[in-house]
């Protein structure tokens, strides 16, 4: 969406309300190829795994006794995680993203859906091409019901009439989009168990950054952050969710798309005026070194269930 809709992102196309979905429809089709490729080529041989990472927030309904905040809270999930995931697991498209694209190219005058289709063998040639599934998770959303007017020009936000709000007393120690919610990760990672029949799952990205360099290397909000977030895994696991392994992003400052060398998620500081890049160990480093160590919590009064 950002690189072929807004054009935020690389390579800056904005080709309305279709660009997103057309680009996503080739990644659909060149991932399963890939699959394929390795399946019939490789695996034999190597007995190596092929997945995806997809990346997701989680959406709650604001008021969870509203059908029709509940239904946006589907939405939100479905429009995020189910546009990659539902064509790999179930393969198509989620109904709900159908019907939702396809009204609003009918209320445009257009013939077809701005969401492309999957041919019935192109169906069948995708849905089951995952070994595993790589999931990236930062932050959560309250989630409600909100009709747009019709447009001329529709796209990827408007297409799901729903409007996203937030909890102004969730922590917010990075950037404006991160609060830290670690309790929606436990049920995006249930939502994929039931969804997708409870695939293998390696957490490829969590993490937190900060936009105001703390010179003293203090980041106790990223320690807040892990803390809470794999402990909302740990109780996944207890809930039955496969979850092989966990990454957290990151382990050194980066470039982070068009902020560039100003958002700051790394384990490790990196001084960027120098021209050696020296890194310095934030203070996160030696709590993750531990968790790392012990393969969870040190102290086990830590993981409150």
């Amino acid at each position: 969406e950002n690189g072929y809709e807004t054009g935020e992102h690389a390579p800056g196309l904005k080709l309305g309300g279709c660009g997103a979905y057309k680009a996503a429809h080739h990644i659909i089709k060149t991932h399963a190829q890939v699959w394929h490729s390795y399946n019939s080529t490789w695996r034999r041989e190597q007995q190596g795994m092929v997945g995806i990472s997809l990346t997701s927030g989680w959406g709650e309904p604001v008021d969870p006794h509203s059908q029709t905040d509940r239904d946006a809270a589907e939405r939100y999930i479905q429009f995020h995680l189910g546009w990659f995931a539902n064509p790999i697991y179930r393969g198509d498209y989620p109904e709900v993203m159908k019907n939702y694209v396809g009204k609003k190219s009918a209320q445009q005058g257009l013939g077809t859906s701005r969401l492309p289709t999957f041919s019935v063998q192109e169906k069948t040639y995708i849905k089951g091409t995952s070994d595993f599934l790589g999931i990236g998770h930062f932050t959560t959303r309250y989630v409600l019901q909100k009709n747009f007017p019709f447009l001329q020009v529709s796209g990827y936000h408007t297409d799901r009439d729903l409007a996203e709000l937030v909890d102004p007393n969730w922590p917010v120690p990075g950037p404006k989009w991160l609060y830290s919610v670690p309790w929606g990760f436990r049920r995006l990672l249930n939502f994929i168990k039931t969804q997708y029949g409870n695939p293998l799952i390696y957490v490829t990205e969590n993490g937190v950054s900060e936009t105001v360099q703390c010179s003293q290397l203090c980041d106790e909000w990223r320690i807040q952050y892990l803390k809470g977030y794999i402990n909302e895994i740990l109780k996944a696991l207890n809930d039955g969710v496969n979850v092989k392994g966990y990454t957290a992003w990151s382990l050194l400052d980066k470039f982070e798309w068009n902020k560039g060398f100003s958002e700051r998620f790394g384990l490790y500081h990196i001084d960027f005026k120098n021209k050696n890049k020296p890194r310095y160990p934030k203070a996160s480093v030696d709590y993750y070194k531990k968790i790392i160590s012990a393969n969870g919590f040190p102290n086990p009064r830590e993981v409150i269930y």
